[in-house]
């Protein structure tokens, strides 16, 4: 039983997860099955990132209608056209970004909150950015009655990210993008991340970029498939 588990009772197995429906449902038990059975079979083994996934209520943060559906592995989408990413995708990025309790972090896209709920446990500050006013409306209202208190929910362009509070020891970006916007790199500190998923589909993959001077190095970290975050797509070039 790792930290979180709820002692004298066993976890809804991994095989019957889907066969727990709200309001029924115990969430906290649900969580705790959400780590077991798919953040830490794919690589997660970073105990304050566990510890982060275990605590915050992902419930809390999907509409009312989607909330049977809170622990399941896939997107869930919370607006038209914006998701909240798969558990198992988003806690291996978050791993990735190696966040420390000193850094401050730029949470790009943040939907409804939960990423940025989840990032604040590990940091010391989270500023996120959001483009739809009614999202970021939202994801503060959650944020300060789940009474997470060093995040700050911001208006504006994703692609422009927030440069007043800068440079960032870390910037996440909740979704697939096709490249990233130049704007991000001064907004990194020396040696500060950006984690990411480039591409679309199957082809996609996970990327750690490290600012090193005047440029971005680029790892590629795991594949996977994420919904897009709308505004960081290449439009097409013409074509005879």
């Amino acid at each position: 039983m790792h930290p979180g588990s709820i002692p004298g009772e066993a976890s809804i197995s991994c095989a019957n997860r889907h066969l727990v429906h709200w309001p029924m449902m115990d969430f906290v038990r649900a969580r705790s099955n959400m780590v077991d059975c798919q953040i830490m079979p794919n690589g997660v083994t970073d105990h304050g990132v566990l510890a982060a996934f275990l605590t915050i209520p992902r419930e809390a943060f999907v509409p009312a209608s989607s909330k049977a559906l809170a622990y399941i592995d896939e997107d869930i989408e919370v607006a038209p056209g914006r998701y909240l990413m798969e558990p198992m995708t988003m806690a291996k990025l978050v791993q990735l970004a190696d966040l420390s309790p000193t850094d401050i972090v730029l949470d790009v896209g943040c939907s409804t909150g939960y990423s940025t709920a989840v990032i604040a446990k590990l940091c010391s500050s989270v500023v996120a950015v959001e483009e739809d006013e009614a999202l970021a409306e939202h994801a503060s209202e959650k944020l300060v009655a789940e009474d997470v208190m060093n995040a700050a929910v911001v208006t504006g362009k994703l692609t422009e990210g927030y440069p007043q509070e800068g440079p960032y020891d870390a910037i996440f970006i909740n979704g697939a993008i096709d490249e990233v916007p130049a704007a991000f790199q001064d907004q990194l500190k020396e040696g500060g991340r950006l984690v990411c998923v480039i591409g679309l589909g199957n082809a996609a993959t996970a990327q750690l970029l490290v600012r090193e001077g005047e440029r971005l190095s680029h790892r590629k970290a795991f594949n996977c498939a994420v919904e897009p975050l709308p505004g960081f797509q290449k439009e097409a070039g013409f074509v005879f």
